[in-house]
């Protein structure tokens, strides 16, 4: 009944979208609907919507993560150095993970110990572990990665299903139990509609920011290990610019930009209109800066939208009281 309610609102607009989207691209090209492009549908994005989920949960506490693509690239780097200089594979993989959990950590001290914003923090964050990853890598792009390390990131694991697929349905499964089925999801929306009240009343707030920002630390790590097994080698700039899609995907789902609303249900939704938009205008031999172009107007679209929706019931409201 709860999802039904929904669908009433913004996710039933998605919807529509969406259904509007497939058509469209069933009737442009008979390849549309095959199990290999449905999978490959997910599998080129896969690393940007496994962000989204803790985008998600950060938005709604009434923050924001700039940082995640280059948190990403410098787990990436990092891992690909230490394999570079002769560690073993395994304790390099554990290396960036570390490294994806110390930034996400540096980042929420600053913003829930220290009180500065998010955005300055994780914007300084965006370039300065850019910076870090290009001291790693240079110029050079390393591969040369173990066999069964490249196989897992490019190859089926359970039928048509790769590992990378595997892992997002159990992290969307995951965001969608402790967002609204735990205390932690409940500390999430408090906090985003009224930090100073939900700190009077006894919620430990900055404990809850800091550990938002640490697991959007490790899983941009575990995100930028996926992207090299998928890839076979790194490179310095590796996921520049991803940050325009993950956060667009959050806000187009309904999540709003100030923070207090907003549910995983819409945010799975726009991940699958964004998905298919790309894949839709991919077949249609639509160049990549296009498609960016068209990104970058969903953005603007899905922070206008729904303030302006708000605002229109708010004077309604007032002129019927």
């Amino acid at each position: 009944m709860a999802i039904l309610n929904r669908l009433r609102g913004w996710e039933g607009l998605l919807l529509v979208i969406l259904i509007a989207i497939v058509t469209m691209n069933v009737l442009r090209s008979p390849y549309y609907l095959g199990i290999g492009n449905i999978v490959n549908l997910f599998q080129l994005s896969i690393e940007k919507i496994v962000l989204a989920l803790i985008m998600t949960l950060i938005i709604i506490n009434g923050e924001i993560d700039l940082s995640v693509a280059s948190v990403m690239g410098l787990a990436a780097c990092i891992l690909a150095w230490l394999f570079s200089i002769g560690v073993p594979f395994p304790v390099a993989i554990l290396a960036a993970l570390l490294c994806g959990l110390a930034a996400g950590l540096f980042n929420g001290f600053w913003i829930a110990y220290v009180g500065l914003p998010s955005l300055a923090v994780t914007l300084a964050g965006l370039i300065g572990y850019r910076g870090i990853a290009r001291i790693f890598i240079e110029d050079r792009a390393i591969g040369g990665f173990p066999e069964w390390f490249n196989t897992l990131g490019q190859q089926p694991l359970v039928g048509p299903i790769t590992i990378a697929i595997i892992i997002f349905a159990i992290l969307f499964i995951g965001t969608a139990i402790v967002l609204h089925g735990s205390a932690l999801g409940r500390l999430v929306y408090v906090i985003g509609n009224n930090a100073q009240a939900a700190r009077y009343s006894g919620v430990r707030v900055k404990l809850v920011k800091l550990t938002l920002f640490a697991a959007s630390g490790l899983i941009a790590a575990l995100a930028g290990i996926l992207y090299t097994a998928r890839l076979g080698s790194v490179r310095g700039d590796m996921a520049t610019g991803f940050e325009l899609d993950i956060i667009t995907m959050v806000l187009l789902g309904g999540v709003s930009i100030f923070g207090g609303s907003g549910n995983i249900l819409g945010v799975g939704l726009s991940i699958l209109v964004i998905l298919n938009l790309r894949n839709g205008m991919g077949l249609a031999n639509i160049t990549g800066n296009t498609q960016t172009s068209v990104i970058g107007a969903l953005l603007i679209l899905s922070v206008l939208v729904p303030n302006l929706a708000q605002t229109i019931r708010s004077k309604w409201i007032g002129r019927e009281t």
